[in-house]
């Protein structure tokens, strides 16, 4: 099961079965939409705080971070108020 704000599993699964001369315009776009809205989520989410069927998905759809914190965190520690995790 995906994380809140995550695409599904099977959501991910049916778009990368169905071939792409199957898919309507409609269909390509919104794919495109959910791939980088799902990897925008993954980056913002923590290693950390994701489930292990999450960080399992996003090693298989290579939308994993390797333990690296969060673009917020990320910012700020770039103007010192964050603790340089």
């Amino acid at each position: 099961m995906s994380d809140n704000g995550r695409q599904s599993f099977t959501d991910k699964a049916t778009a990368a079965l169905k071939p792409d001369s199957e898919k309507s315009t409609t269909e390509h776009f919104g794919d495109k939409f959910k791939g980088k809205s799902d990897s925008a989520a993954s980056t913002l989410q923590p290693e950390s705080e994701k489930s292990t069927s999450q960080r399992v998905g996003d090693t298989f759809s290579s939308n994993s971070n390797n333990d690296q914190p969060s673009l917020a965190q990320k910012a700020k520690n770039a103007v010192g108020l964050g603790d340089n995790n």
